[in-house]
Protein backbone atom coordinates (compact mmCIF):
# COMPACT_ATOMS: atom_id res chain seq x y z
CA UNK A 1 0.00 0.00 0.00
CA UNK A 2 2.85 2.55 0.79
CA UNK A 3 4.62 1.86 -2.22
CA UNK A 4 1.28 2.05 -4.33
CA UNK A 5 0.63 5.61 -2.36
CA UNK A 6 4.06 6.73 -3.33
CA UNK A 7 4.04 6.01 -7.14
CA UNK A 8 0.73 7.84 -7.03
CA UNK A 9 2.11 10.78 -5.68
CA UNK A 10 4.83 10.87 -7.98
CA UNK A 11 2.44 10.48 -10.52
CA UNK A 12 0.40 13.25 -9.15
CA UNK A 13 3.57 15.36 -8.61
CA UNK A 14 4.71 14.81 -12.37
CA UNK A 15 1.43 15.70 -13.81
CA UNK A 16 1.12 18.87 -11.67
CA UNK A 17 5.03 19.78 -12.52
CA UNK A 18 3.38 19.15 -16.60
CA UNK A 19 0.83 21.03 -16.45
CA UNK A 20 2.37 24.19 -14.92
CA UNK A 21 4.74 23.70 -17.29
CA UNK A 22 2.47 24.20 -20.16
CA UNK A 23 0.24 27.08 -18.46
CA UNK A 24 3.73 28.73 -18.09
CA UNK A 25 4.77 28.22 -21.77
CA UNK A 26 1.53 29.24 -22.86
CA UNK A 27 1.50 32.76 -20.84
CA UNK A 28 4.62 33.82 -22.06
CA UNK A 29 3.46 33.83 -25.07
CA UNK A 30 2.19 36.38 -27.40
CA UNK A 31 -0.45 36.88 -29.74
CA UNK A 32 -0.02 39.98 -32.28
CA UNK A 33 -3.05 40.35 -34.93
CA UNK A 34 -2.36 41.97 -37.70
CA UNK A 35 -5.09 43.53 -40.43
CA UNK A 36 -4.47 42.81 -44.22
CA UNK A 37 -6.71 42.76 -47.21
CA UNK A 38 -6.16 39.71 -49.60
CA UNK A 39 -4.84 36.17 -49.05
CA UNK A 40 -1.62 37.25 -50.12
CA UNK A 41 -0.29 38.51 -47.29
CA UNK A 42 -0.84 34.28 -46.01
CA UNK A 43 2.56 34.04 -48.67
CA UNK A 44 3.98 37.00 -48.05
CA UNK A 45 3.97 37.00 -43.98
CA UNK A 46 4.79 33.21 -44.26
CA UNK A 47 8.84 33.47 -43.28
CA UNK A 48 7.83 35.80 -40.70
CA UNK A 49 5.57 34.14 -39.14
CA UNK A 50 7.36 30.86 -38.71
CA UNK A 51 10.48 32.86 -37.66
CA UNK A 52 8.62 34.76 -34.62
CA UNK A 53 6.35 31.88 -33.58
CA UNK A 54 9.75 29.87 -32.52
CA UNK A 55 10.24 32.99 -30.61
CA UNK A 56 7.04 32.78 -28.93
CA UNK A 57 5.42 35.72 -31.27
CA UNK A 58 1.97 34.04 -32.73
CA UNK A 59 1.17 36.31 -35.36
CA UNK A 60 -2.63 36.01 -36.76
CA UNK A 61 -3.31 37.71 -40.27
CA UNK A 62 -7.03 39.11 -39.97
CA UNK A 63 -8.63 39.72 -43.32
CA UNK A 64 -10.74 41.99 -44.19
CA UNK A 65 -12.85 42.33 -47.64
CA UNK A 66 -12.16 46.14 -48.69
CA UNK A 67 -9.45 48.79 -47.83
CA UNK A 68 -12.14 50.60 -45.25
CA UNK A 69 -11.99 48.20 -42.49
CA UNK A 70 -8.53 47.74 -41.36
CA UNK A 71 -7.58 51.73 -40.20
CA UNK A 72 -10.89 51.56 -38.49
CA UNK A 73 -10.40 48.73 -36.24
CA UNK A 74 -6.76 49.51 -35.86
CA UNK A 75 -7.82 52.62 -34.26
CA UNK A 76 -10.62 50.84 -32.35
CA UNK A 77 -7.67 48.24 -30.81
CA UNK A 78 -9.58 45.40 -32.56
CA UNK A 79 -5.98 44.46 -34.04
CA UNK A 80 -2.53 45.38 -32.97
CA UNK A 81 -1.11 46.35 -36.38
CA UNK A 82 -1.50 46.63 -40.24
CA UNK A 83 -0.45 45.76 -43.69
CA UNK A 84 -2.14 46.51 -46.55
CA UNK A 85 -1.95 50.43 -47.44
CA UNK A 86 0.78 52.91 -48.38
CA UNK A 87 2.10 55.91 -46.55
CA UNK A 88 -0.47 58.37 -48.61
CA UNK A 89 -3.29 56.16 -48.29
CA UNK A 90 -2.56 56.44 -44.55
CA UNK A 91 -1.75 60.08 -44.49
CA UNK A 92 -5.49 60.87 -46.01
CA UNK A 93 -7.51 58.23 -43.46
CA UNK A 94 -5.95 59.98 -40.91
CA UNK A 95 -6.61 63.73 -41.74
CA UNK A 96 -10.33 62.91 -42.76
CA UNK A 97 -10.74 60.52 -40.13
CA UNK A 98 -9.38 61.41 -37.11
CA UNK A 99 -7.39 58.46 -36.45
CA UNK A 100 -4.55 58.25 -34.18
CA UNK A 101 -2.41 55.98 -36.34
CA UNK A 102 1.34 56.09 -36.97
CA UNK A 103 3.08 54.19 -39.98
CA UNK A 104 6.26 52.62 -38.06
CA UNK A 105 7.76 50.83 -41.18
CA UNK A 106 8.16 50.54 -44.49
CA UNK A 107 7.69 47.17 -46.88
CA UNK A 108 7.48 47.47 -50.42
CA UNK A 109 6.05 49.06 -53.74
CA UNK A 110 3.46 46.82 -54.96
CA UNK A 111 2.94 47.41 -58.68
CA UNK A 112 -0.79 48.75 -59.53
CA UNK A 113 -0.86 47.47 -63.24
CA UNK A 114 -3.31 47.68 -66.12
CA UNK A 115 -5.77 44.73 -67.33
CA UNK A 116 -8.28 44.01 -69.74
CA UNK A 117 -9.86 41.50 -71.18
CA UNK A 118 -11.00 42.74 -74.56
CA UNK A 119 -8.04 44.78 -75.53
CA UNK A 120 -4.15 43.24 -75.48
CA UNK A 121 -2.61 46.53 -75.86
CA UNK A 122 -3.38 50.36 -74.73
CA UNK A 123 -2.73 51.49 -78.33
CA UNK A 124 -5.80 49.64 -79.47
CA UNK A 125 -8.02 52.22 -76.98
CA UNK A 126 -10.96 54.04 -78.85
CA UNK A 127 -12.11 57.59 -78.47
CA UNK A 128 -14.55 57.45 -75.45
CA UNK A 129 -13.51 54.09 -73.54
CA UNK A 130 -14.29 53.45 -70.37
CA UNK A 131 -11.60 52.37 -67.84
CA UNK A 132 -11.99 51.34 -64.33
CA UNK A 133 -10.31 52.91 -61.53
CA UNK A 134 -10.46 52.97 -57.67
CA UNK A 135 -12.69 54.92 -56.49
CA UNK A 136 -10.91 56.21 -53.23
CA UNK A 137 -9.08 59.80 -53.36
CA UNK A 138 -5.72 57.98 -52.52
CA UNK A 139 -5.80 55.23 -55.16
CA UNK A 140 -7.65 57.34 -58.07
CA UNK A 141 -4.98 59.66 -57.75
CA UNK A 142 -2.49 56.59 -58.24
CA UNK A 143 -4.10 54.99 -61.10
CA UNK A 144 -4.55 58.54 -62.65
CA UNK A 145 -0.58 58.71 -62.22
CA UNK A 146 -0.39 54.97 -63.86
CA UNK A 147 -2.38 56.40 -67.24
CA UNK A 148 -0.03 59.46 -67.25
CA UNK A 149 3.02 56.98 -67.08
CA UNK A 150 1.15 54.92 -69.99
CA UNK A 151 1.09 58.25 -71.96
CA UNK A 152 -2.65 58.42 -72.15
CA UNK A 153 -3.69 61.37 -69.97
CA UNK A 154 -1.75 64.18 -68.94
CA UNK A 155 -2.45 65.51 -65.18
CA UNK A 156 -2.11 69.30 -63.43
CA UNK A 157 1.24 68.98 -61.97
CA UNK A 158 0.05 71.66 -59.26
CA UNK A 159 -1.88 69.09 -57.64
CA UNK A 160 0.41 66.97 -55.70
CA UNK A 161 0.29 63.12 -55.48
CA UNK A 162 -3.45 63.17 -54.98
CA UNK A 163 -4.47 64.11 -58.19
CA UNK A 164 -8.40 63.43 -58.94
CA UNK A 165 -10.77 63.24 -62.30
CA UNK A 166 -10.82 66.73 -62.61
CA UNK A 167 -7.25 67.46 -62.81
CA UNK A 168 -6.43 65.96 -65.93
CA UNK A 169 -5.69 68.78 -68.27
CA UNK A 170 -5.17 66.67 -71.44
CA UNK A 171 -7.15 63.30 -72.32
CA UNK A 172 -6.83 62.96 -76.17
CA UNK A 173 -9.05 60.05 -76.52
CA UNK A 174 -11.44 61.45 -74.44
CA UNK A 175 -11.58 58.42 -72.05
CA UNK A 176 -14.22 57.62 -69.59
CA UNK A 177 -13.23 57.13 -65.76
CA UNK A 178 -15.12 54.54 -64.10
CA UNK A 179 -14.94 55.21 -60.56
CA UNK A 180 -15.61 51.90 -58.45
CA UNK A 181 -14.31 50.14 -55.14
CA UNK A 182 -10.77 48.70 -56.14
CA UNK A 183 -12.14 44.98 -54.94
CA UNK A 184 -14.76 45.60 -57.44
CA UNK A 185 -12.68 46.07 -60.69
CA UNK A 186 -10.85 42.21 -61.49
CA UNK A 187 -14.84 41.17 -62.00
CA UNK A 188 -15.61 44.15 -64.45
CA UNK A 189 -12.93 43.93 -66.87
CA UNK A 190 -15.05 41.99 -69.38
CA UNK A 191 -17.24 45.66 -69.39
CA UNK A 192 -14.99 48.19 -69.79
CA UNK A 193 -11.89 48.30 -72.12
CA UNK A 194 -9.31 48.31 -68.87
CA UNK A 195 -9.48 48.74 -65.38
CA UNK A 196 -6.45 49.62 -63.25
CA UNK A 197 -6.04 46.95 -60.33
CA UNK A 198 -4.21 46.90 -56.84
CA UNK A 199 -1.67 44.56 -56.42
CA UNK A 200 -3.70 42.44 -53.59
CA UNK A 201 -6.75 42.13 -55.55
CA UNK A 202 -5.27 41.16 -59.02
CA UNK A 203 -3.38 38.38 -57.73
CA UNK A 204 -6.82 36.78 -55.42
CA UNK A 205 -8.57 37.06 -58.34
CA UNK A 206 -6.08 35.01 -60.41
CA UNK A 207 -4.22 37.40 -62.65
CA UNK A 208 -0.54 37.49 -63.20
CA UNK A 209 0.89 40.54 -62.87
CA UNK A 210 3.99 40.17 -64.79
CA UNK A 211 2.12 37.80 -67.74
CA UNK A 212 -1.63 39.49 -67.98
CA UNK A 213 -0.94 43.25 -67.40
CA UNK A 214 -1.24 45.41 -70.61
CA UNK A 215 0.84 48.03 -68.96
CA UNK A 216 3.10 47.68 -65.89
CA UNK A 217 3.37 49.88 -63.11
CA UNK A 218 7.16 51.70 -62.33
CA UNK A 219 8.58 53.73 -59.39
CA UNK A 220 9.47 56.53 -61.86
CA UNK A 221 5.64 57.54 -61.72
CA UNK A 222 6.06 58.97 -58.70
CA UNK A 223 7.36 62.02 -57.23
CA UNK A 224 7.92 60.78 -53.57
CA UNK A 225 7.64 57.54 -51.42
CA UNK A 226 4.21 58.23 -50.91
CA UNK A 227 2.92 55.00 -52.84
CA UNK A 228 5.39 52.47 -50.77
CA UNK A 229 3.74 50.29 -48.17
CA UNK A 230 4.06 50.66 -44.56
CA UNK A 231 3.05 48.55 -41.49
CA UNK A 232 0.96 50.89 -39.23
CA UNK A 233 0.18 50.72 -35.63
CA UNK A 234 -1.70 53.41 -32.94
CA UNK A 235 0.67 55.42 -32.15
CA UNK A 236 0.27 55.18 -28.64
CA UNK A 237 2.38 51.81 -29.30
CA UNK A 238 4.70 53.10 -31.69
CA UNK A 239 7.52 52.26 -29.59
CA UNK A 240 6.31 48.85 -28.97
CA UNK A 241 9.54 46.30 -28.75
CA UNK A 242 7.13 43.27 -29.34
CA UNK A 243 6.47 45.10 -32.71
CA UNK A 244 9.91 46.23 -33.64
CA UNK A 245 10.30 42.82 -33.59
CA UNK A 246 7.60 41.69 -35.90
CA UNK A 247 8.71 43.94 -38.15
CA UNK A 248 12.49 43.29 -38.07
CA UNK A 249 11.60 39.61 -38.97
CA UNK A 250 9.19 40.96 -42.12
CA UNK A 251 12.42 42.96 -43.53
CA UNK A 252 14.48 39.90 -43.62
CA UNK A 253 15.78 38.10 -46.89
CA UNK A 254 13.25 34.97 -46.17
CA UNK A 255 10.05 37.72 -47.12
CA UNK A 256 12.43 39.21 -49.66
CA UNK A 257 12.67 35.61 -51.16
CA UNK A 258 9.26 35.19 -51.52
CA UNK A 259 8.89 38.28 -53.07
CA UNK A 260 11.02 36.92 -56.13
CA UNK A 261 10.43 33.41 -56.42
CA UNK A 262 6.79 33.60 -55.97
CA UNK A 263 5.26 36.71 -56.97
CA UNK A 264 8.50 37.51 -60.28
CA UNK A 265 9.42 40.56 -58.45
CA UNK A 266 6.01 42.30 -58.50
CA UNK A 267 7.06 43.54 -54.99
CA UNK A 268 9.28 45.50 -54.74
CA UNK A 269 11.50 45.48 -50.59
CA UNK A 270 11.34 49.19 -50.20
CA UNK A 271 12.97 48.68 -45.87
CA UNK A 272 16.89 49.08 -47.81
CA UNK A 273 16.47 51.58 -50.14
Amino acid sequence: MKIARLLLATLISILAVGFYSDASYAADRVKVKIGVTGEIYNDLWGPAIKELAGEGIDVELISFSDYTLPNAALDAGEIDLNTFQHHNYLNNEVKTKGYKITAVADTFLSALCVYSKNIKDLKELKRGDKIAIPGDAVNTGRALTVLQGAGLIKIDSSKGTLPEVTDVTENKLELEFVQVDAAQIPSLLPDVAAGVINGGYAVDFGLNPAKDSIFFDDVSFYKDNGYINIVAARTADKDNEIYKRVIKALQSEGVEQVFKEKFAGFFIPAWNR
